[in-house]
């Protein structure tokens, strides 16, 4: 019966400066700490998740403790049919049979209910971690994403916690149960021979002390073989990601004896925590099985000198037989154990970093309606990591409600830094940027990010469907309002002509599109935010000429109602602006309208000229 009770269980920062820094220091000590931490402790992190569910706890507390009391009774139930069963002429013999088979019925049953409970329980908790760990990466900003690859963050939502489920649905129930065995197990021991107990329990410190020794090491080489894995997944997550430009520079044989070596060198690792692991195993086998038979000798001399009855040696040899099995058993549930504490231990990395951007306790209400109105005044601002090159330097900028204004300058000037400010993905070192009147330091992220609808340069799609990703913009926008976006995007013609027209899926990122149609559904996705402030950010530089004039109809029309900052290098887009804001090296260096800085000459003017000439 144990060994079938066994099989059931096996098939169960930004705004402050250097803050990117910090980070990468905090990783680097979070990796000492893995190094020198020699405990479960990071398991304990467990416990809140674990307690949101106290009712399926208890059941599957309950029926674990049935289930080890009834596999624990069928030692006096052959102790009984042995020992009694065999009185006049086996008389009573069919009923301690059937007592036993009973016994065995329950044993059973309880077992089906406690593996249900358990695992119920640890699939739970690992959803619920699931998506706390998810919630937190999405909340974590840009600067911490510097410090750490992208890949390095999906292993750990991954792989590890593949590792800690593993370890909540079978292996806590197959270390819970044969450690209750182990408990009771002993304590019937010491009912049915004392003198022999004792010498069963001089053996179990040489069972604890592989272990331990071992169960150290093995953690140790888990981490280590974890943080190998997820070096190699983070490389192969950027060549996957830029496949294209790896096969354009032919890089392939490249990358993949990269990827290879990374995995080599994980797999050297793993081995080497096999090795420990196979060799604390035949280290306990040894022990356990070699103390069995000699207590057994033992027992059976008893026997022979009538100091106990064939039936007390019989439960004796099976409550010994448990017991050793439960030891062993705990110590492979203890490699489980460290591993998924090593897993936890860089869960809980993540669990634990804050977000330098993040809402203040009493975050103050931006004003209803909106106004559209945004100021930037004396900002200095540098990047993580880069406190000698700051971006911006003594920016000040100020849009008027329903105004019109085009940044202008060479590559590096900081115009894309002026929409990262505003949007709050990093806060200045010094300066003050506000929206309708308010800090945006003193207000919560998430609305002051509502008040802008954003075209990035890049332009990112999803893998739904083309309604999905306008809808995107705004979650609650109808069919009506998906196709009036498209329709002023200049995207309605390509998205009807597509299989399934709004319902086609795009594919990852939307790489079944062109650029140009990439960028005409980001420009859609804004459109239905229908937000007071919308930043364009080279909306046009992947349109050829004519749809780049018919998406400038599009965008003069949502302009009209809107306070608009627009980022272009190509004259066109901001000819129609009500005031240019020329910058260079993160300053302001020029301002006013197209007619006035071709007139006064400099930067805005020699720009023109080499557009023109370009053109």
């Amino acid at each position: 019966m144990t060994d079938a009770t066994a099989t059931a269980d096996a098939a169960d920062i930004r705004g402050r400066p250097g803050a990117g820094a910090v980070l990468i220091e905090q990783l680097g000590e979070a990796g000492q700490r893995r190094e020198k931490r020699r405990d479960i402790r990071p398991l304990g992190r467990l416990l809140p998740y674990a307690m949101r569910h106290k009712g399926h706890l208890t059941m599957a507390g309950l029926w674990l403790i049935l289930s080890t009391a009834a596999s624990l009774a069928l030692t006096a139930s052959a102790r009984g049919a042995i020992d009694n069963g065999f009185d006049n002429g086996g008389a009573r013999l069919n009923l301690w049979f059937l007592l036993l088979g009973a016994n065995a019925l329950f044993l059973g049953l309880a077992t089906a209910v406690r593996y249900y409970f358990v695992t119920k329980t640890g699939e739970r908790v690992i959803a619920d971690l699931r998506k706390g760990l998810f919630e937190r990466i999405l909340t974590l900003d840009p600067a911490f994403y510097a410090a750490m690859r992208t890949g390095e963050v999906l292993s750990r939502l991954t792989t590890d916690i593949a590792l800690v489920e593993t370890l909540l649905t079978t292996s806590v129930s197959f270390a819970l149960r044969n450690f209750l065995t182990l408990i009771g197990g002993t304590v019937l021991l010491f009912v049915v021979s004392p003198k022999l107990t004792g010498m069963v329990l001089l053996v179990v410190p040489l069972l604890l002390g592989p272990i331990f020794l071992f169960g150290r090491r093995v953690r140790k080489l888990t981490v280590a073989s974890q943080d190998r894995f997820a070096s190699a997944v983070g490389f192969a997550g950027e060549s996957v990601d830029a496949i294209e430009t790896v096969q354009a520079f032919g890089r392939e044989a490249s990358a993949i004896d990269r990827f290879g070596k990374a995995v080599e060198d994980a797999f050297g690792v793993s081995l080497v925590r096999m090795r420990a692991r196979a060799l604390m195993t035949a280290m306990i086998i040894i022990v356990m099985f070699g103390g069995v038979t000699l207590v057994l000798w033992l027992g059976a001399q008893d026997v022979i000198g009538g100091r106990m009855t064939p039936g007390a040696l019989l439960q004796f040899v099976l409550l010994s037989v448990f017991a050793a099995g439960a030891v062993g058993a705990l110590g492979e549930s203890w490699g489980d154990v460290q591993k998924a504490a090593g897993a936890m231990e860089r869960i809980d990395e993540l669990m634990r970093s804050e977000a330098a951007i993040r809402a203040p306790e009493t975050p103050r209400i931006l004003p209803d309606p909106p106004t559209g109105e945004v100021s930037m005044s004396a900002v200095q601002f540098a990047y993580p990591g880069r406190p000698d090159l700051p971006a911006l330097k003594g920016f000040s900028l100020t849009v008027r409600p329903g105004e019109t204004v085009a940044l202008v300058g060479p590559s590096g000037a900081g115009k894309s830094t002026v929409f990262r400010l505003l949007l709050r993905f990093y806060d200045p070192q010094s300066g003050v940027v506000s929206v309708d009147g308010v800090d945006v330091r003193e207000a919560d992220p998430v609305a002051v990010r509502s008040r802008f609808a954003w075209v990035s340069q890049e332009a990112p799609l999803f893998s739904g469907s083309a309604s999905e990703n306008i809808r995107f913009g705004r979650e609650a926008a109808d069919d009506a309002a998906v196709r009036a976006a498209a329709d002023e995007a200049q995207a309605l013609g390509f998205v009807e002509a597509l299989p399934e027209g709004f319902d086609t899926p795009l594919g990852e990122r939307g790489k079944s599109l062109s650029g140009g149609q990439r960028q005409r559904m980001a420009i859609a996705r804004a459109l239905v935010r229908d937000a007071p402030i919308l930043l364009l950010d080279e909306a046009t530089s992947a349109l050829d000429a004519e749809n780049e004039r018919l998406v400038q109809m599009a965008l003069d029309q949502a302009m009209q109602d809107r306070t608009t900052i627009v980022i272009a290098h190509r004259l066109a887009t901001v000819l129609r602006a009500d005031r240019i804001v020329v910058m260079e090296d993160g300053k302001v260096v020029q301002e006013g309208t197209h007619q006035s800085l071709m007139a006064q000459g400099g930067l805005y003017a020699h720009l023109a000229e080499l557009q023109f000439r370009a053109d």
